[in-house]
């Protein structure tokens, strides 16, 4: 079976290896006569499961005892909302940084709920870049402040995080988590929708500290209040079963590769050989500033429509999938998850090469 590169910004591909666990384990799960998708959420051997999820993620991200770990469901779009709806609890005021269409999402989300004040943005050149930011300018009595760690539509991310004193420090981290170690404890809350680098869609990773849980008013619907879903152990209601049991496997992989460190090592290579041969070309370009490259989503453009048409229409006959870039950047994107391996980095610079020199 030959298998493609798959380069889409998500859902993603996942590593081999677990996708051959799955498969040995698809009809019957340890013995237990039935697949992981059959099974009751409420059965010891499914809670075996999630127990163990969550302690391999505590362990690969070094998560502090005082943190949550929550399965929840409705993706980083839900966390836009869920986010004011739990922290807006004095002043309903919140910092944000706008570094793209998920940012700006998730300021629509917190603006129906109380006040937003924009730090920084770096709309001005087509969010190309991670704008500085003016601690002066920080509101010192705001409930959270907010980013977007990674921006998968315009590949840019932070290299280092606004320090926010004692304002929680909330960051979406959908398409970067587990690609490079974060300390999580300067941040309130970290939430990432699974299906970019943790595995298939359905699931939602919210790590939060305890203490910023049990302030919802009490007109907040029962789903959205952190506190109902860590009181239940993430079981208030039925979690997505496969998704995180495939999570977990995930978790494993990284942790028998030697850890998130290891995983960074790997990333920063294959970023490495791609922005090099990018910044070497006379035909590609990537507009992101150098500083603020992404090590998870790298576009790239030529100076034609056309060239960028055919780029792609003979990638896709090679085997390399999914590099077209968003409709704000245009040209391509390549996302290069901790599930792609560096051979696929490799032949997608080998066919850029191939495609430079006879297109020169």
């Amino acid at each position: 079976m030959e298998r493609v590169y798959n380069f889409a910004a998500g859902p993603a591909m996942l590593p081999l290896e677990v996708l051959k666990k799955a498969q040995d384990e698809l009809l019957s799960y340890k013995g237990s006569g039935m697949s992981v998708m059959e099974m009751s959420h409420r059965s010891g051997i499914f809670k075996e499961i999630m127990a163990t999820t969550k302690a391999t993620l505590k362990e690969v991200m070094n998560i502090p005892d005082n943190y949550k770990v929550l399965f929840l469901q409705g993706g980083a779009s839900l966390q836009f909302a869920m986010v004011p709806v739990n922290l807006f609890r004095k002043t309903r005021k919140a910092d944000y940084i706008n570094t793209g269409a998920w940012s700006k999402k998730a300021m629509k989300e917190a603006k129906k709920l109380g006040t937003v004040n924009v730090i920084a943005t770096s709309e001005d050149k087509n969010f190309t870049y991670i704008p500085k930011w003016d601690a002066s300018q920080f509101s010192p009595d705001a409930d959270y402040f907010h980013i977007t760690s990674n921006n998968t539509i315009f590949g840019t991310r932070y290299t280092k995080f606004p320090a926010t004193g004692n304002v929680p420090l909330v960051a979406d981290m959908s398409s970067n988590i587990l690609s490079e170690v974060v300390d999580v404890s300067k941040f309130g809350i970290i939430y990432a929708g699974a299906q970019k680098n943790i595995g298939p869609a359905g699931l939602t990773v919210v790590i939060i500290r305890e203490d910023l849980m049990g302030y919802a008013p009490e007109s907040t619907l029962t789903m959205l209040d952190y506190k109902t879903h860590a009181d239940a152990d993430s079981a208030f209601n039925t979690p997505p079963c496969y998704s995180l049991y495939i999570s977990g496997l995930v978790f494993q992989w990284i942790k028998d590769m030697g850890g998130v460190k290891e995983v960074e090592k790997r990333n920063r290579e294959k970023a490495n050989l791609l922005y090099n041969f990018l910044d070497e070309s006379k035909m590609f370009r990537n507009p992101v500033a150098p500083e603020d490259r992404s090590l998870m989503n790298v576009p790239f453009i030529t100076d034609s429509d056309d060239l960028n048409t055919r780029f792609i229409k003979e990638a896709t006959s090679t085997g390399l999938l999914e590099l077209k870039g968003h409709r704000s950047v245009g040209g391509m994107r390549a996302s290069i998850y901790n599930a792609m391996p560096v051979e696929g980095v490799k032949k997608l610079v080998e066919f850029m090469k191939k495609f430079e020199m006879q297109n020169a």
